[in-house]
């Protein structure tokens, strides 16, 4: 496999993960964060030849930093074939107390930032025939969020949105969009937002009484951005344990 995927929010967490799921399966991974100290270190970690990886800073809100990242890739590696819309942030202040700036700078990083990463790249994507775009959206957006504020989960709700909206815009061009919608994963976000006296009673809610794995959700991003998976658009995949069901 020699396909290259941009992930976003990719210097640490879950956004880590999916480059090192991606890598594994023979992608090359251009790993970005809105710092670029961050980023080079995680590539760095990821690939110590150098050769499977390349850092670029990202400022996820911004679409001209989209279109640079592009272009730079294009020029050292010539194509890009995956999108991968990871970076966000996760905010838990109760809904009465939400500021207006607070509401916007949570849906500015979440939610603008697939708009605009959509935007940039997927009419790259369009006009060379082929791409495949992964959104990481969450359980949030399906059910209201009970952890997590409602930016958080109006955000996430958007992204499910945004992703059938540009999956239609792009499927004659042999782009699909699709997104990830977790549940609670075992990961150092989710251990930072639960109260070690509430993680008990989160697990016991869980049908699966488990939480999930991030790595499943990175074979799941390798599965959604393989050549073969051109049958699947305009989807959100479901991994929450049974939390969420239909």
């Amino acid at each position: 496999m020699n396909h290259i995927a941009l992930v976003t929010g990719a210097a640490q967490g879950l956004g880590y993960t999916l480059c090192a799921r991606l890598l594994e399966a023979g992608y090359k991974v251009v790993v970005t964060d809105r710092s670029l100290e961050a980023a080079t270190a995680a590539a760095e970690q990821l690939d110590g030849t150098g050769e499977s990886t390349v850092a670029i800073k990202l400022d996820v809100t911004c679409k001209a930093d989209f279109a640079a990242a592009l272009a730079q890739v294009l020029e050292q590696w010539g194509a890009l074939h995956v999108l991968v819309n990871n970076a966000a942030i996760t905010m838990t202040t109760p809904v009465m107390q939400i500021s207006p700036e607070e509401f916007d700078a949570v849906v500015g990083l979440n939610l603008r930032s697939v708009f605009v990463g959509c935007q940039v790249i997927g009419a790259y994507m369009a006009g060379a025939g082929y791409g495949r775009i992964i959104n990481m959206a969450s359980l949030a957006g399906q059910n209201g969020g009970t952890a997590t504020g409602a930016h958080y989960a109006a955000s996430k709700g958007g992204i499910i949105t945004l992703t059938k909206i540009f999956a239609k815009e792009f499927a004659v061009q042999g782009v699909t969009v699709n997104a990830i919608a977790p549940g609670p994963i075992d990961s150092p976000a989710v251990r930072a937002a639960v109260p070690v006296e509430r993680m008990a009673s989160l697990i016991g809610n869980i049908p699966v009484r488990r939480l999930g794995d991030a790595g499943f959700l990175g074979d799941l991003v390798v599965q959604l951005a393989r050549p073969e998976a051109y049958f699947t658009t305009g989807a959100t995949w479901d991994v929450n344990g049974g939390l969420f069901m239909r």
